[in-house]
């Protein structure tokens, strides 16, 4: 029989999650183990197929795009984008953030790592190439993997997800994106500029159905203007040949669109398959692992964290999981999951920005609130940087004796989330809003605008007081 190695915490998987929790408790002083599947998959979806390769992608789709604007200045610009060398620079810039992302570099710094697929041989103990480990909590953190539609037809075309568009040695003509969320908009964007002829259907009426209406539809606009063709309330019925798909729309008529790749960006599903589960007495339900709002499953001593929650999959939500699973391991007063200061943002050109609370949310919690729309066509860094004309930031604000709070918001402008940082920071500290109404911005900077919100509601509903009395104090 093995011997039981012991450890004081085990990470099953070594994303985002994984390897914040691992390395914050090996800082403290106690005995970890990370587990995962290969060297390469350290790192998590975040490095290897997700934010840092899309990003890479989307800087470079962006020098592309703004090389061919520059034409209107008197530039010529001639050629084609050379996709292998795109693909090598995006591979560079993931080596160079896996320096410290590697079984090397844990083991360097006093973590133990194993290498290959685990899985519970009771509710004690994990399994990995038949030794066997236990340890006083173990985490589950091997989060999620792309959704594929098991549409007629499939095998006849090139398929791609987000873990394997990065495989692509040669530019699509025609690229047929399914789903029209984050992931499908944000490469669906980057491969348009590189000179791919982009179609996105969903089923939904809009991009990014989640984001407040007049935001998305926005978005939807900029995103047509580069070229990008959306069928909206609409499926692929048949893949009819290895370049042509079929389309439903949602009144039942149906168009041939014509492809050479597909990529399917309709969601992810958690990976929990090959875990056994069942032998640790963990309750699972849809597909999902049962938690309760610790973050703890029915086994007390595993926890999960990050995308196979099943609940927001961003890196920096397994940042939240794993900040609140290490307070609750150490410090006795318990903190629960609450994502009422959450925020994201979509990395198209321009972004889309949210955080806190939603229009439809604070209506369901019954919960008082003034609505606030700037748009920017007064702005003038917006005027001077050509987004004057559609540029918009929306805030929910709570009113108060004194004191005005912001509630959640959503922004669209180039580097949006850069900009609302502040605004995040405003809700987070429940600030008062007067002090970002006292702030002085230099001129001309672009967050001056979430200054102006304040101002102008200022204006609207004092002006005509604060116009009597201040020829009053100025006379006397």
């Amino acid at each position: 029989m093995n011997t039981v190695k012991k450890y004081d915490f085990i990470s099953i998987g070594a994303g985002s999650s994984g390897l914040y929790t691992s390395i914050a408790l090996h800082t403290l002083g106690l005995k970890v183990l990370v587990i995962d599947k290969t060297d390469y998959n350290i790192g998590g979806d975040c490095l290897n197929f997700g934010c840092v390769p899309s990003k890479a992608l989307i800087h470079i789709s962006k020098m592309v795009h703004q090389a061919r604007e520059a034409q209107q200045f008197g530039l010529e610009v001639s050629g084609e984008v050379d996709l292998q060398k795109v693909m090598e620079y995006v591979q560079s810039r993931q080596n160079v953030i896996r320096e410290h992302e590697s079984a090397g570099y844990l083991e360097e710094k006093g973590i133990d790592v194993v290498l290959g697929t685990a899985k519970f041989a009771d509710k004690n103990t994990v399994e990995v190439n038949g030794d066997l480990f236990t340890a006083k909590r173990i985490l589950i953190a091997t989060g999620s993997s792309p959704r594929v539609l098991p549409i007629t037809g499939l095998g006849k075309v090139k398929v791609f997800t987000n873990e394997s568009i990065w495989d692509l040695q040669s530019l699509p003509k025609q690229l047929l994106i399914i789903g029209a969320g984050a992931i499908g908009v944000e490469l669906g964007q980057a491969f348009q500029r590189l000179g791919s002829q982009v179609n996105i259907i969903d089923i939904a009426n809009r991009p990014l159905i989640n984001e407040e209406e007049s935001i998305s539809e926005i978005l939807k606009t900029r995103l047509e203007k580069e070229g990008i063709q959306f069928y909206f309330e609409s499926s692929v019925k048949d893949f009819l040949d290895e370049e042509t798909a079929l389309i439903q729309k949602k009144d039942g008529s149906e168009i041939q669109i014509k492809m050479d790749a597909v990529l399917m960006a309709v969601g992810r599903k958690v990976n929990i398959d090959e875990l056994d589960l069942e032998k640790a007495h963990i309750q699972t339900e849809n597909g999902k692992i049962k938690i309760n709002s610790k973050l703890q499953t029915s086994n007390k001593k595993v926890f999960v964290c990050g995308d196979v929650a099943g609940q927001l999959m961003f890196s920096h939500g397994a940042a939240l999981h794993a900040n609140i699973l290490l307070n609750n391991f150490i410090i006795p007063l318990k903190k629960k999951v609450n994502y009422d200061q959450f925020s994201w943002t979509t990395f198209t050109s321009p972004q889309v920005a949210t955080f806190g609370l939603s229009e439809k949310t604070l209506k369901e919690r019954n919960i008082s609130f003034e609505k606030k729309e700037l748009n920017f066509h007064d702005d003038d860094r917006a005027v001077v940087d050509s987004y004057d004309h559609y540029g918009k930031l929306i805030l929910y604000i709570k009113k108060g004796f004194l004191k005005n709070r912001i509630l959640g918001g959503t922004m669209i402008a180039p580097h949006a989330g850069e900009l609302i940082q502040e605004l995040i920071l405003a809700q987070n500290t429940k600030m008062n809003t007067k002090k970002i109404f006292d702030k002085v911005y230099p001129y001309p900077t672009a967050s001056r605008v979430n200054q102006q919100v304040f101002v102008n509601d200022f204006l609207e509903k004092t002006a005509p007081r604060l116009r009597s009395l201040a020829q009053f104090l100025y006379r006397f």
